[in-house]
């Protein structure tokens, strides 16, 4: 009885445990961080290897597990939390590192391949694959396509692909193939297996956002076919930090429109320059203000806090009352205001086309920042939101890259 109990039908979700009838050949399932994706992944092989239902009507002998690279299918796949060897009951594999591959008893194997390298595949056959994260794959259609070449052993090849969707093209192929089951998983379904307080953070920082819907809801996050910016620029413009000290820094300013209440938001955005002519953006500090001294503190906060050379911020809003808003903080503060004599796009074009040149770089992830980037159309952003953030991102970069620079200040983060 304490083995039937010990069994993962007794603590499985629905979504992780449907009925094989219902399942095609291919199943995909798109997830969220900590929704429970590796767990179900080795479960489905250890299901398979023991030829236990729902998941397998026989025995499976030969199985194919791919990751992004061969670490993360060791430290994930195999010797994670989740992965094969802890959740393994009964007959438990051996894990054979030099040989790339798990071992069973009953004679199972299971071998490692990495998405780095699609000709690994080129060879070798199985009966089953588990995938994991394909959205993250170096080489992802080419190595797909290798592996579709192999699974052609035993009564019915089938194959797991789990992952944290993102819009990249086998991704996009896959979820409108007939011959493909899509299952859905929330990060928040699965509360009762993650650290106290995990989920309240994550929804306090990325809950609404496209970024959220993506990493938590495992929703596919398609771009806005107009969008200036992409989620693959921003993924390529994503680094750790400055490895340099800074030229010049400055603190961008969108100040809300007066009277309005459409958006009462004020953008506000700190960047600097490198010395290779490089612009980092350093942070997202927008924030919803009732009065002006509300953003006019927070903008002078963050000119000290990153040593700034000048708060820029636009004036057509609010004339001198901007600057002398900033002043009543901080007289001392260097501000040069901005005039927009130009449309929101066509200021932006020029900024989005230094993100193509490689030529600006996020120092962190700003999740409510890349949601208005690849939101941005020629019409503003859909619903008719106001790009707060975004204007204050064009006119910090305008002023490091492409308008008239004051005198450097070297300064040092690191």
């Amino acid at each position: 009885m304490w083995r039937l109990l010990d069994e993962w039908w007794m603590h499985a979700r629905l979504a992780q445990y449907p009925v094989a009838a219902r399942l095609r050949d291919i199943w995909l399932v798109m997830g969220g961080r900590g929704s429970g994706k590796t767990r179900l992944g080795a479960e489905w092989v250890n299901a398979l290897v023991r030829g236990f239902p729902p998941f397998a009507a026989h025995r499976y002998g030969r199985i194919a597990l791919v990751g992004e690279t061969l670490g993360d299918v060791r430290e994930v796949m195999i010797e994670g939390p989740s992965g094969i060897l802890a959740v393994s009951r009964g007959n438990r594999p051996r894990f054979e590192p030099s040989r790339r591959r798990l071992v069973w008893d009953n004679g199972a194997v299971a071998q490692v391949f990495s998405s780095e390298d699609p000709e690994s595949l080129r060879g070798p056959q199985f009966e089953a694959a588990w995938c994991d994260e394909v959205a993250k794959w170096k080489d992802a259609e080419a190595c797909f396509d290798m592996l579709q070449f192999g699974l052609r052993l035993g009564r019915r090849p089938m194959q797991l692909l789990t992952t944290t969707p993102k819009p990249v093209a086998l991704i996009r192929k896959l979820v409108v193939r007939p011959d493909v089951t899509l299952t859905r998983m929330r990060t928040e379904e699965n509360a009762a297996n993650l650290a106290a307080g995990f989920l309240k953070a994550v929804e306090r920082n990325y809950g609404g956002t496209r970024l959220g819907r993506q990493e938590l809801d495992g929703e596919l996050i398609e771009d806005r076919d107009d969008a200036l910016w992409t989620r693959e620029m921003i993924e390529v413009a994503a680094r750790e930090g400055p490895a340099e000290a800074l030229m010049r820094v400055v603190v961008a300013v969108d100040p809300p429109a007066t009277g309005r209440r459409t958006s009462d938001a004020c953008g506000m955005v700190v960047a600097g320059m490198a010395g290779d002519g490089t612009a980092w953006v350093l942070h997202d500090g927008t924030l919803r203000a009732a009065k002006p001294e509300m953003w006019a503190r927070q903008a002078v906060a963050l000119y000290h806090r990153f040593e700034a050379d000048a708060i820029v911020a636009e004036v057509n809003q609010g004339g001198d009352m901007v600057a002398s808003v900033i002043a009543t903080v901080d007289p001392a503060v260097a501000v040069k205001p901005v005039r927009a004599n130009r449309g929101k796009w066509v200021r932006a074009e020029p900024v989005a086309a230094l993100y193509t040149q490689g030529r600006v770089r996020h120092a962190g992830r700003f999740p409510q920042l890349e949601d208005e980037m690849c939101d941005f159309g020629p019409d503003g952003l859909s619903g008719g939101r106001s790009p707060d953030r975004v204007d204050a991102l064009v006119w910090a970069i305008t002023e490091l890259l492409l308008g008239r620079k004051g005198t450097p200040r070297i300064r040092d983060f690191s």
